[in-house]
């Protein structure tokens, strides 16, 4: 058998003139037929002397030349009639493995086009292999399932990235013939199953039957050389026959007025031998080694042909099939019949029209290529627009043909009761990329794989053209497309699964998700209305939000408010930091005790209705004239007195009422004016010299300053100084007039009595 490249075809399967005029549009902006003279051609003359330097002398995992190997799939791709592009390509993708950073050194030499190619190109090498490396049965099923999968969704990205591949392994078998080395039977058996379809399949005749029969060589050797050696013992009389009945017919039909072309076809190893296996045939009992294949203009034309071939030859009875009243699965039409000639040997023919043909040999996309082509050339098409739509639907057709492939293969390999396939499908958007859903998913589960935020605007669907219910289940190869609102969310009941609008898990985590969002703005709102008014009554609201975040330990001011919201967090707690109670003495320990004085005396509190008892003004607020106060009988230490304003007094008259008694302040002595403790806390801006201002200020003022504390916290605005000071003062109402000069201080941002 030969394993040389035969003479270049005049016509490339449709695939691979689509995928070449993508290519061309990518690197050229517009549609247009390869042409010798055209600047494409130099990028191939670039690409291979980027490449040889790279690739001399350098061997592949399979021994083979990486020069010599660039070299044999460039070859291929051309005699397919590929486009110089995607040959220069095949030199690239060998070079990415002795470059240290490929993707950005094909980049900037040949663009983002070629670099994306190489990248996906590298990223299916690297799954073959290591799907070949496994060793058990039925991982070897799981591999090659998957490897199925990743090259369909190769495929979906780019075309070329299939036909790369597609030469890469024919020139890599064709080695393994013209060196005699033994091929290993993994790689010859993944050949014949997955790579010798995909051909078929997208319609690459050439490099299906070659990829069929070097296969079968290396997995069959004695049944390859036997029926090779039988073929040949014949083979000069078969072709004499064969051509012989092909000028007779041909001119039978002329002289018919029928317009044909009639070719003999050549019945391939692999084929041959299917046959055999297929019905139990011994070789002399296949009727079709020999072949007529005739093409008419028309239907009409097909049966006219048909009848008069019944005319010529006697017809082999329960020969005759009828593909193109009833078309075979994936859309081949044809008529097949098998007759004798004069002296009693068989032979097939064939009957189709042109177009039939083109998708017989070409594939799925040649019905499209069969349309469209006209006198302008492939497609016949200029504007942009229109090539766009065009190639997306070609392409959507050879998916959807792959997608059939890809389960009648999975359904082979693992038997109709392993639903290895049954878990997934594939859609297609508009612009005919794949997506990639679980089985029973709904246009939801398609928007929200799309983007999170389509999904949550989803409004409607369309499948196919039709409008449909979002609960809908999808089907594999159909086109869906979103209708979205503006803006919104989902609805509550999606996530009813009743109602089957969610089937993937990941489209109802983000439904979920978006629902609990809202649920924690909702509180975050609630414990943000709480804190202001709480900061409003306290005086407080020039305070930064999360300035106080920060002091109360959380990392933002819409943590504190979420927890707040939610209640799991007391507003008291932000009272006792903005009025903050030193821990020592307890509440109801005074810091001077003195029996009380008549009416008159000074300096002293009046208990009213009760003589010489003794009296001590409370650390956590400090009275003093005129303050409001209010007594609470402690045990053995006398009356405590607070402001009448005072939390911690509340809290203890909440608890024991009975324990609260009225009190007054008496009238200071002339000689010797009582003076009251207070506390002033002081908000500002930490620098240099700030507390010797202040204390200026007190002095000023003959403030007699008893204690000091500060510290200082570092925050978005800078470092804040926190100063607390205790005084000595005969009146209260004084203080504010104080204060007030104390604000006026450079960086004070705020002072009042605790």
């Amino acid at each position: 058998m030969k394993t040389e490249t035969p003479e270049r075809p005049d016509e490339a399967a449709a695939i691979v003139r689509l995928a070449g005029v993508a290519a061309a549009t990518a690197s050229t902006g517009a549609a247009r037929v390869a042409d010798p003279a055209d600047p494409t051609h130099a990028q191939l003359e670039r690409a291979r002397a980027f490449a040889e330097p790279l690739l001399a002398g350098q061997a592949l995992d399979t021994g083979e030349d990486a020069l010599e190997h660039a070299d044999g799939v460039a070859g291929i791709l051309e005699h397919i009639g590929a486009a110089p592009t995607l040959r220069a390509a095949a030199y690239l993708i060998y070079t990415a493995d002795y470059l240290q950073k490929p993707d950005e050194l094909v980049r900037k030499a040949f663009g983002d086009d070629y670099a994306g190619l190489v990248s996906h190109t590298r990223r299916l090498v690297q799954i073959q292999r290591a799907t070949r490396s496994a060793k058990v049965v039925d991982e070897q099923r799981a591999a090659q399932t998957e490897r199925v999968r990743k090259m369909l969704l190769a495929f979906s990205h780019d075309l070329r990235v299939v036909l790369l591949r597609l030469a890469s392994r024919l020139q890599t078998l064709r080695w393994y013939a013209r060196t005699k080395q033994p091929c290993p039977a993994d790689l010859a058996r993944e050949s014949m199953q997955v790579f010798a379809p995909l051909a078929n399949r997208l319609g690459i005749w050439q490099v299906k039957w070659e990829l069929e029969d070097l296969a079968f060589r290396f997995l069959e050797p004695e049944r390859y050389h036997q029926l090779a050696a039988r073929l040949d013992g014949n083979r000069v009389e078969r072709e004499r026959g064969i051509e012989a009945a092909r000028c007779r017919l041909a001119d039978d039909l002329r002289a018919q007025g029928i317009r044909a072309e009639v070719q003999g076809r050549p019945k391939h190893l692999y084929s041959i031998w299917k046959k055999m296996q297929g019905k139990a045939l011994d070789f002399d009992q296949v009727l079709d080694l020999r072949a007529l294949r005739v093409i008419v203009d028309d239907v009409p034309a097909c049966y006219a042909a048909l009848s008069r071939v019944h005319e010529l030859y006697q017809a082999e009875t329960g020969e005759f099939d009828d593909y193109i009243a009833k078309p075979k699965p994936n859309g081949y039409q044809s008529l097949h019949t098998v007759v004798r000639d004069a002296a009693g040997q068989p032979f097939e023919v064939q009957i189709r029209t042109r177009e039939m043909h083109e998708h017989a040999e070409h594939g799925v996309a040649a019905h499209w290529a069969y349309k469209e082509a006209g006198p302008r050339g492939y497609g016949g098409v200029s504007a942009a627009g229109q090539f766009e739509d065009r190639v997306a639907e070609a392409r959507k057709a050879v998916l959807r043909q792959l997608l059939a492939w890809e389960r009648d293969y999975v359904e082979q390999e693992s038997g109709p009761d392993q639903a290895l396939f049954d878990d997934r499908i594939y859609v297609f958007t508009p612009q005919a990329q794949i997506v990639e859903l679980p089985a029973g998913a709904t246009p939801v589960d398609f928007a929200y794989m799309l983007h999170t935020d389509l999904g949550h605007r989803c409004r409607g669907a369309r499948v196919d053209g039709a409008m449909v219910p979002l609960n809908t289940p999808l089907q594999s190869g159909q086109t869906v497309e979103i209708t979205a609102a503006k803006e919104g969310g989902p609805s509550l009941d999606w996530l009813n699964a009743e109602l089957g609008y969610l089937h993937a898990p990941r489209s109802r985590t983000k439904v979920r998700a978006w629902f609990n969002a809202l649920a924690q703005a909702q509180t975050i709102a609630r414990g943000r209305e709480a804190v202001e008014k709480l900061l409003q009554r306290e005086g407080r609201t020039a305070l930064k939000l999360d300035d106080l975040a920060a002091q109360l330990g959380f990392r933002n001011a819409e943590a504190l408010f979420e927890v707040v919201g939610k209640d799991e967090f007391s507003l008291r707690n932000i009272e006792t930091l903005l009025r903050p109670v030193e821990p020592a003495p307890p509440a109801e320990e005074g810091i001077a005790l003195r029996k009380s004085r008549a009416q008159g005396a000074g300096g002293g509190v009046l208990v009213v209705g009760v003589e010489s008892l003794m009296t001590t003004l409370a650390r956590c607020c400090r009275p003093a004239p005129p303050d409001e106060i209010s007594g609470y009988v402690t045990r053995g230490r006398g009356v405590a007195i607070h402001r009448a304003e005072c939390a911690n007094f509340r809290q203890m008259a909440q608890r024991s009422p009975e324990r609260v008694i009225s009190v007054a302040w008496g009238r200071p002595r002339a000689d010797r004016p009582a003076l009251y403790p207070v506390d002033v806390l002081i908000e500002a801006s930490d620098r240099s010299g700030l507390l010797r201002d202040i204390s200026e200020v007190f002095a000023k003022e003959k403030m007699n300053v008893t204690g000091v504390q500060t510290r200082s916290v570092t925050d978005s605005r800078g470092s804040t100084a926190w100063m607390s000071f205790t005084l000595e003062i005969a009146d209260a109402a004084r203080l504010a007039a104080v204060l007030r000069e104390v604000e006026r201080v450079s960086g004070v941002r705020g002072a009042r009595r605790r």
